[in-house]
């Protein structure tokens, strides 16, 4: 998909959509998380959820305005992504594990993005 309005930030768009993938994952991840019977173990996968979804999120916005501190940003949202992975990577269910997935890729594209 290119960039909506201003051909200047189509150099990010890979990055963009990727964070606005991760955020989707880790939300719709986190409301399952809640129903599982098991929630109070994922106290702290939860928390991770939160965090990824709120920076994937603010990367993308970041990144859409051509921040001078984009490639920084990204390099923080790659640490947290793949945190957050490996935290979801523990449990076993489905959205768990897909969300894992959301939040590698992520990682991979801010990474590219930060150097």
């Amino acid at each position: 998909m290119p960039s909506v309005v201003d051909s200047s930030v189509q150099q990010f768009q890979t990055c963009i959509n990727a964070c606005n993938q991760c955020m989707q994952a880790c939300e719709e991840c986190l409301t399952s998380c809640f129903k599982e019977p098991d929630v109070q173990a994922r106290a702290h996968c939860i928390n991770m959820l939160r965090d990824c979804a709120d920076i994937c999120a603010m990367a993308s916005q970041w990144m859409s305005r051509g921040s001078m501190y984009g490639k920084q940003f990204c390099q923080l949202c790659a640490t947290i992504c793949d945190d957050c992975a490996t935290e979801c990577e523990k449990f076993q269910d489905a959205h768990c594990q897909e969300c894992a997935k959301f939040c590698r890729q992520c990682a991979e594209e801010c990474r590219k993005m930060a150097s």
